[in-house]
Parts: structure tokens; sequence; C-alpha cells
């Protein structure tokens, strides 16, 4: 086998979205039009499961939270290269990291909402003081 098809086969055996040693133009723009092209038919179908009756009226929140989810998938395979490989460790520590902390943002300030809530005066009996 010579070097040049040993090298595409080392090229097959790559997830989409990570970088090959002997990656050729081509094959990088082909995996950036495969992501445009997921990332726009996961758009379509995010604005068609909101504006159809094809979904349940209840269940398009959910539809909608899972299109995004698998459009933040196809984003940081596609466009960003984070992938399970090896050279990846760092990335994806820092993209838990990341989460993490938007985490932990969202739940105490969902947090401190409700709690403030629950010892916020009445409206009628604020409005009864003031007069």
């Amino acid at each position: 086998m010579s070097d040049r098809q040993h090298g595409e086969d080392l090229d097959d055996q790559n997830a989409p979205g990570e970088e090959g040693g002997r990656e050729s133009i081509a094959a990088g723009v082909r995996t950036y039009v495969i992501g445009l092209a997921l990332a726009g038919l996961l758009t379509a179908a995010s604005f068609a499961a909101a504006g159809s009756n094809l979904i349940y009226g209840p269940a398009i929140p959910v539809a909608l939270i899972a299109l995004a989810v698998a459009q933040m998938g196809v984003h940081l395979v596609f466009f960003l290269h984070v992938t399970t490989g090896p050279d990846n460790t760092n990335n994806v520590l820092a993209l838990a990291f990341g989460v993490l902390i938007v985490a932990l943002v969202l739940v105490g300030s969902l947090w401190i909402m409700g709690h403030l809530h629950h010892n916020l005066m009445p409206m009628a009996e604020m409005m009864q003081r003031q007069r």
C-alpha cells in the first residue's frame, strides 16, 4: 500500500471535526460545508417545530431544547473541532468548566429569585402601607 493510500485510510478514521495531520483544504472545506448544512437544517427544523402544528403544543419546548442541544453538538464538532481525541483533553475540560460555571450562575440566580419571591410582601399589603 502506498503512502497516499495509507494517508487516506487514516483520514477516514478521524472523527468529523478532528483535524488529521495531512488534511487537505478540500477536506477541511467539506467538513465546514457539512456542518453548515446540518446547522441550517436544525435551524429550519426549530422554526418548523415552533410555527406548525406537527408537534403537540406542550411538547414544543422539549423539541426546541432537543434541537438546540443537537445544534450545539454540531457547532462543537464541525466548527470548534472539539472531539474525544487525546489532543482535545484541555478543550473538553475547558468546555466542561464553562458549562459548570453557567449552570452554577443559572441555578444560583433561580434560587435567589425564588427566595426573594417567597419573602416579598404581597402587593395589596404594600399598597396599603403606602397610603
